[in-house]
């Protein structure tokens, strides 16, 4: 009823306002109709991907292209030229094995009296069910890799998430309880600590300048079977998270061949020198030899981050949006022309505002086309979101927004991500 009245009382001040609230409105529903939609702040698991304790998925490394000739002669890959081995993936794995380990993890769950016994029908028959809730434990197993000899440990949040316990199984047998240093759930990065001193560590690479056909090898735990090796190559860098289906993380995946299956998850993605350059993470239901790995790069500086204050705050604008094409405009104006005029045939198309986001506050509104951000051109969704990721809380953003066939300034202070968790 209170918010009846609000309404009404809005309505009885401002029609007007009320009407073109309603028009946005109806141009952001037919919008989700059509586009794909990245909602720059929200976190959602989408379907299609595994992403979780006993789902891993691969990173993808890559090795420089050269072009040649005709009459050139082939360049052997960079495994053969560098080793001359062609059984390098032994000597990497005898040299790093050690500091992959296995992570288990358990929480406890709680759940309701199922709603239908709720029922007068079922209460006839069985009386008042207790109201206490029910407790079930849920249990998986991930992996991970020791990047300290004295027991911090590099995985995935979602191996971790929620867990009441964490065991950290060495690959000599020792087992040791796992203190979870912190998590980040929008690059899936997390630190674990053990109490342990002189244990064999991991060399961290450098996973900027890969190249599709890079050879690569994954170390981890795959469906509970310990130090499992598979290999491959980098098949393609620079997923977005958009392109593998995982819109609520902020990462540009590496692409790999090599088998990843659930329980790889944290585990190590390898070059040719045994030195890890990407984490394993995600893989795509159904598919074959499509696995996805965050960069080492951005592994390390969320790690280091956690370590040092246990958390990571990540910029946070509060829009939903699309990229727009020619296809997407000319069919907004066919259907919405009346109500909007939207003359841009590129840039990113505002659909949604959060209410008292820092877009909200700062004036954007839907139906505006953001064009460029700190002077810098933004073409697809993927441009605004590295922007925003790479921008500093507080300092505010320089947007250049056509409105209606005006362009304007508009800045907005990025806020911390408000993440919301899985339950």
């Amino acid at each position: 009823m209170k918010i009846n009245k609000i309404c009404c009382a809005a309505q009885n001040i401002d029609t007007k306002g009320l009407r073109q609230k309603q028009e946005r409105n109806s141009m952001m529903s037919m919008l989700l109709k059509v586009s794909l939609v990245v909602f720059l702040g929200g976190c959602s698991l989408l379907p299609g991907k595994t992403f979780g304790k006993q789902e891993s998925d691969a990173q993808s490394q890559a090795a420089p292209q050269s072009t040649t000739n005709p009459d050139s002669a082939i360049v052997p890959p960079p495994i053969f030229s560098s080793s001359n081995d062609p059984n390098f993936v032994v000597g990497v794995v005898q040299k790093v094995g050690s500091a992959v380990v296995r992570i288990d993890s358990s929480r406890t769950v709680a759940s309701q009296t199922p709603e239908e016994f709720e029922d007068p029908f079922f209460r006839r028959f069985f009386g008042e069910l207790p109201s206490q809730p029910r407790q079930r434990v849920e249990r998986g197993s991930g992996s991970g890799f020791i990047i300290s000899s004295s027991g911090e440990i590099l995985t995935n949040s979602h191996v971790v998430d929620g867990a009441d316990s964490v065991t950290v199984t060495l690959k000599d047998g020792r087992t040791f309880n796992g203190k979870v240093l912190g998590e980040d759930p929008v690059t899936d990065v997390a630190v674990i600590k053990i109490a342990a001193n002189n244990l064999p560590t991991l060399a961290l690479g450098n996973s900027d300048g890969l190249q599709p056909g890079e050879a690569v090898i994954a170390i981890g735990n795959p469906l509970g079977l310990n130090n499992t090796v598979t290999s491959g190559i980098i098949s393609a860098t620079g997923r977005s998270s958009s392109d593998i289906g995982a819109s609520d993380k902020r990462v540009d995946y590496l692409q790999t061949d090599a088998a990843i299956n659930p329980g790889n998850s944290g585990g190590p993605l390898l070059n040719v020198r045994g030195q890890v350059i990407g984490m394993n993470t995600a893989i795509i239901r159904g598919a074959q030899g499509l696995g996805f790995a965050i960069p080492v790069n951005t592994a390390q500086r969320i790690a280091q981050e956690l370590i040092a204050n246990g958390k990571v705050d990540h910029p946070y604008l509060g829009v939903q949006m699309v990229t727009l094409t020619p296809e997407i405009r000319e069919r907004i104006n066919n259907e919405l022309g009346d109500r909007i005029n939207l003359t841009a045939d590129k840039g990113v198309l505002l659909i949604k505002i959060v209410p008292r986001s820092p877009a909200s506050v700062a004036g954007l509104r839907t139906g505006d086309v953001i064009r460029s951000i700190n002077n810098q051109p933004v073409n697809k969704i993927e441009d605004v979101q590295k922007l925003v990721e790479n921008s500093k809380i507080g300092n505010p953003l320089q947007m250049q927004v056509e409105r209606d066939g005006q362009v304007t300034q508009i800045a907005v202070k990025p806020a911390p991500l408000p993440v919301r968790r899985e339950s």
